[in-house]
Parts: structure tokens; sequence; C-alpha cells
């Protein structure tokens, strides 16, 4: 059997981390054993569909490698792929159901279903509908169908017993039928609900594994008895845990926490991204953490799936991020980082290749460009007190001697290159009997103007160029004679 799983988003805004996770799994679960990705668009809840939410979904799924292999935009052998251009079909299946004994119209309007929430005792919605409309006759069904009167469809759910269905990460769950009401299936304006449209849909289009929250386990009962109506086979259930902020609260964006668009915005790496996802909820056989997505594919298996709730850890999503920018092919890499030094740098001059270089091993992010690198541009203001090191063994006497006697070499060297900067600095050290630090770290600090700098003295001069190095010297011991 071919496995199929599909990812069923709604056009509602942007994609949030459990939505994208949920994606993820659902092309593991089917790549992982040669099986097939569909995307469907849910969009029966016109309410809330927001302008542009679908090439949000075609964008993310494109940014990270979660190429689909039937949907709207590519087609395939069971589509269309989205719900409102399936409209027509529910109300036939709505229609079989009636005809079956297992659903009905219910005409009751919404007067008479606020005074049911009136009447109960308690002051809250009431639990279940009373079924006011199950007796109706066929001759009072068919008056009310030809005056127009409004109707939805429900469905008549059994009340003796339980139903029971297993999941593979939950287990087996049971659900006394007692506590189900009879849901609408068909909405007054034509539309399904969206638990109806989802069987029917995964019914039509083969969907063998279906993925979702865990917020669904409640509704699965629901959606199987619809499956035994139609006398369809229901598909695997993976319900998934949430992706938590703490140990209390939810991963939301409505929250203000981060979606997927965000964290790009913030600086990091799709692969990255994606990668961390992988591990909120699943873990492999080995202590491996790093994972391309085709290694993902390799890896994966249902049985490493947990029922426990992940916590979404920025730090440790930062650390990920990093170590994935340095292990990045440097082409690769610069492509990414050029743009940001582009926006921080004024100085075009400046050989940007270098300086990207200096950045690799030390970004966290790739925001974290413009604060390492502005001193490139504009020397910033610093105190004396930069230049005393205690593991370097500086204090200020040492460095304003130390850049005295560098600023002559360096005025004097005859091919400005990093080697070149690099070998008359180690022969100036030898010359004085001094350590290394007490030359490097006051250079380095007279170039930045920082406690910390993305590559030291040599590197620095070298980007910097004659001119601006010695002039930065120069305000060294301005600064040091002060």
């Amino acid at each position: 059997m071919e496995i199929r799983t599909r990812f069923a988003p709604s056009p509602t805004g942007y994609m949030h981390i459990g939505n994208l996770r949920t994606a993820l799994y659902e092309y593991l679960i089917a790549k992982s054993k040669g099986g097939k990705f569909i995307l469907r668009i849910e969009d029966t809840d016109q309410e809330r569909y927001v302008e542009g939410a679908v090439d949000i979904i075609y964008n993310t799924l494109k940014m990270t490698g979660l190429k689909h292999d039937e949907g709207p935009d590519i087609g395939g052998d069971y589509g269309p792929y989205i719900q409102s251009e399936r409209q027509g079909m529910y109300m036939k299946y709505a229609q079989e159901l009636i005809e079956k004994g297992q659903a009905y119209y219910c005409f009751c309007t919404k007067e008479r279903l606020d005074s049911l929430k009136e009447s109960n005792c308690d002051g809250v919605a009431f639990a279940h509908y009373d079924r006011h409309c199950l007796g109706l006759s066929d001759q009072e069904i068919k008056a009310n169908l030809e005056s127009g009167i409004p109707y939805v469809v429900r469905q008549k759910m059994p009340k003796e017993g339980s139903t029971t269905f297993d999941d593979v990460v939950y287990g087996s769950i049971s659900v006394e039928n007692s506590e189900l009401d009879d849901q609408i299936l068909i909405k007054s304006d034509g539309m399904p609900t969206y638990n109806f449209a989802n069987v029917v849909d995964d019914h039509l289009m083969n969907i063998t594994h279906v993925v979702r929250g865990s917020e669904y386990l409640s509704s699965t009962p629901k959606y199987n008895l619809l499956y035994d109506a139609f006398g369809w086979n229901a598909p695997s259930y993976v319900h998934l845990p949430p992706v938590m902020k703490d140990a209390q609260h939810k991963l939301s964006k409505r929250n203000g926490d981060a979606s997927f668009e965000d964290l790009i915005a913030k600086g990091y790496l799709v692969d990255a991204v994606m990668n961390y996802i992988a591990l909120l909820g699943w873990s492999p056989s080995d202590n491996t953490e790093i994972f391309s997505l085709e290694e993902l594919q390799q890896k994966f298996t249902i049985s490493g799936l947990s029922k426990s709730p992940s916590i979404f850890d920025i730090v440790k999503l930062t650390w990920m991020n990093s170590e994935y920018i340095k292990a990045m092919d440097f082409d690769k890499y610069f492509a990414l980082v050029q743009p940001k030094l582009d926006e921080a740098l004024k100085n075009k001059s400046l050989d940007f290749k270098k300086i990207a270089a200096l950045l690799q091993k030390r970004l966290e992010t790739l925001n974290d460009v413009a604060g390492l690198v502005d001193f490139f541009d504009q020397l910033p203001e610093y105190e004396t007190d930069l230049y005393v090191h205690k593991k370097m063994k500086t204090t200020v006497e040492i460095a304003l001697d130390s850049l005295k006697a560098c600023l002559p070499v360096l005025e004097a060297l005859p091919v400005w290159e990093e080697t070149a900067i690099h070998d008359s600095m180690m022969a100036l050290v030898v010359e004085k009997g001094i350590k290394n630090g007490q030359m490097l770290w006051p250079l380095r600090t007279a170039l930045s103007g920082k406690p910390t700098s993305p590559g030291g003295a040599i590197e620095l001069a070298d980007i910097l160029g004659r001119e601006e190095t010695i002039n930065r010297i120069k305000k060294g011991i301005e600064l040091l004679e002060a």
C-alpha cells in the first residue's frame, strides 16, 4: 500500500511552528516509505480567510524543501485540492448519510438554540443538541425545504456504547458515545464543516495517515463514526503533542510567539529551523542532532515520536543555527551574508568577503552581522581601560609603547597585505622582547574600539587598509597620552 499523507492548512495567516512541524512530519512519514505528500487548502472557514495566506503556504513549503507531489498549484489525480472548489460534492455525501438514517436536516433557528443555552441550569452552552428536528416527518422536511427555510445537516450519533480508535502515538483511546453531540456536517451557508470536509476529502484522496495536533484527539471518535457511517476504512491517526513556550503555555502566534517567517526575519537559517523543529517531538535512534532534510528522510521513524509536549528553546535553536553557519560552504554562506553587509556598511570599498570570513565562526544568526561590523565604517568612542587586559598582560603604559612602536613599522611597510603585516608585527614583538598579546591586543583595540571583534589585529589591519589603520593607531596614541 502506498503511504499518502496530506498537509491541509487553512489560509488564515502566517505559518506557526506547530503547523510547520506537522507538515514536516507528514512529509517524512510519506517520504521515508517512498510515499506521496499532498497539499490541500482547507478554506471552508471564509470568515477567517486572510488575503495572501495561500501564497505564504506555497512560499514556506518551497523555502523548506517540503515538495508536495499533488496540490492546487501542480494538480494531481484527486483534485481539486482547494476545499471551496470541491463544495458541490459535500452535499451529495451528506444526503447519502440522510438516506441511510445516519444524518438529518435541522431547521432550528438561532433563537431556539440560544434558548437551549438559557434553559441550561448552569447558564453555559448546552452540551448536546436536543434532537428536536430528528423526529420531523418526510412531509414536514419537504415542506421546509420547499419553503426555503434555512437548515443544517447533523450527524446522528449513537447514544449507547463507546467508540474506540488506535493512535500511533497515544495508543488505544475510547470515548463514551453518550458524550458525543450530533455534530453539524453541512452549515446553513451550504459549506461543509471542517470535520465533515476532512473525512470526505481524506477518503476521496486515499489518505492513509492523518497527522495533527493532540487537541484533535477528542474529535477523532466523530471522524471514525463518519467513516463507519459511510462504510469506509479509517486512516491511521498520528496525533502530536503540543509545542510549548514553557511548562504551562503553548507556543502561539496569538501570544506573540515567533512564526516561521519571524524566525527567518530574525536571521535564522531555514535548514536550521527545520532541523530543530524535527526534534520537537521526535528522537532519532542515536544521539545525532544535526540532520539535513535528506538525512531526516532516511532516519525518520514513526516509533520515534513522543507523546510528551516539547518546549521550544530559542537558546538551543540559536546554538544549532550557529553550527549550521559554521559548516556552510563559503560561497553559499557569503550569498546570505552579503546583503547584510551591504545594509550595515557604507564603505563599499572594504573587502566584504574577508569580513564575511571573519564572521562565519562567530555568528549565531545572520542578524548579528550589523552589530559586529559597524566599527569598520567608523571607529566608536572608547575609553583607555579597554587597552588593559589581564590575560594579555597589558597596561595603559604597555599599550602606548606598543602603538608608538608599531606605527612607523606599518607606515614603512612596502606591501600592505596580511602576511606582510603579520611578519612585521611578529618581528617587532621579538625585537622588543614582549609577548604577542602585548603588541596585538593594543593594536586590535586601536583598530576596533571594542572589547571584542571578529578577527584579530592582523586581519583588521589588512581589511581596513594602510591609511585607515595608521589613522586609528594615531587616535589610539592620542587617547592614551591624554
